[in-house]
């Protein structure tokens, strides 16, 4: 069966086309990055509005890859939510709208699923069941997985996640938009040790998380450093030696906590996924401290970190058989617990 996928749930719009037997068969990808970085964070009229521009021609060009005409889709799958309500309403007239043309099944996905399947998009691709470790701009969740809509929720985010501590962290410093990748890079000049911040919840006794603390303890320590100046003017040496510490502030808590819910579910196999699942130092200490206990880590592919189109057409293919084809009325969910999930 074979699903094209739309994405339009925030500042990136992307549509690919997957086949149940061949896999990924072609994905495109259009970020909107260049455009909010002057206004420091996404806009979201500009964003709604350069998906409209976007996401028909992207369409055309993910089959035209695929080497496909529109009326060989079985199905047509679209982000519902969570996101931007504007931005959700774009894809999802879209492809509803495409889906009441050719008669087939229209699949509103949730965005949260998709990061979370997203592995197995790659190969070697993790089996059920496993421990998925999300963490994404505004998530940090960890989730007993037991198969395709089937998720136990075992922590979460008490206020800010660590993609949102990581931008506005980035902020503080003066650092580009988007800020979480700037600061990774910063703290790879950093030199460890050179300060010390706090680990929030590391030793809770739970699988929560907490970040806002972290937060505010590195513009504690900015301005005390900054003095009257703005914690940006500080030297970028400085800068970088706060970001190193930051960076493994929140590699340490996430690791532990993961760690942890492998241990209490009795499972051997931890997914990570989500952006912040880009960041090389959290990568490289799951691998090492996983390994070490016996475990498995699975993460997606660079390119499916970010949100995309690919990982809306696997959920949108892992759900199509019991899609049906006689209902194009659609709404969004701008805001959706992923743990309220049904199963297929």
């Amino acid at each position: 069966m074979r699903v094209l996928g739309i994405e339009t749930s925030c500042d990136e719009t992307g549509v690919a086309v997957y086949d149940t037997e061949r896999g990924l068969l072609a994905q495109t990808l259009h970020s909107q990055v260049a455009m909010h970085e002057a206004y420091g964070g996404v806009v979201p009229e500009l964003a709604s509005r350069d998906h409209v521009r976007r996401v028909v021609p992207l369409a055309g060009q993910a089959l035209a890859e695929a080497g496909m005409r529109v009326g060989d889709l079985d199905g047509i799958a679209y982000t519902r939510g969570p996101g931007l309500a504007g931005a959700l309403l774009v894809g999802a007239s879209v492809a509803c709208a495409l889906a009441y043309a050719l008669r087939k099944p229209a699949i509103g996905v949730h965005h949260l699923e998709g990061h979370l399947l997203s592995p197995l998009l790659s190969d070697p691709r993790p089996q059920f069941p496993f421990v998925a470790l999300l963490v994404s701009g505004g998530h940090s969740q960890l989730f007993e997985v037991a198969g395709v809509g089937r998720y136990r929720l075992l922590g979460d985010t008490q206020d800010d996640a660590a993609g949102e501590a990581f931008d506005k962290t980035a902020k503080l410093l003066g650092l580009p938009y988007p800020g979480g990748p700037a600061l990774a890079a910063l703290a790879e000049r950093g030199t460890p040790g050179a300060v010390h911040l706090p680990r929030p919840m590391q030793h809770s006794g739970n699988l929560d998380f907490s970040f806002s603390g972290l937060k505010t303890a590195v513009l504690t320590l900015a301005r005390r450093e900054a003095g009257a100046s703005a914690p940006a003017t500080l030297p970028e040496s400085r800068k970088a030696d706060i970001a190193r510490e930051f960076e493994a502030a929140i590699v340490d808590v996430l690791a532990a906590k993961s760690l942890a819910a492998l241990e209490a579910t009795g499972l051997r196999t931890l997914v990570v996924a989500g952006g912040v699942g880009a960041n090389r130092a959290l990568r490289a200490r799951l691998v090492r401290e996983a390994g070490a206990s016996g475990n498995e880590v699975f993460f997606p592919d660079l390119a499916y970190c970010t949100d995309n189109g690919a990982m809306i057409a696997l959920v949108g293919a892992l759900r199509l058989p019991n899609a049906r084809a006689d209902d194009f009325c659609f709404s969004i969910k701008p805001r959706w617990d992923l743990a309220t999930l049904a199963a297929p």
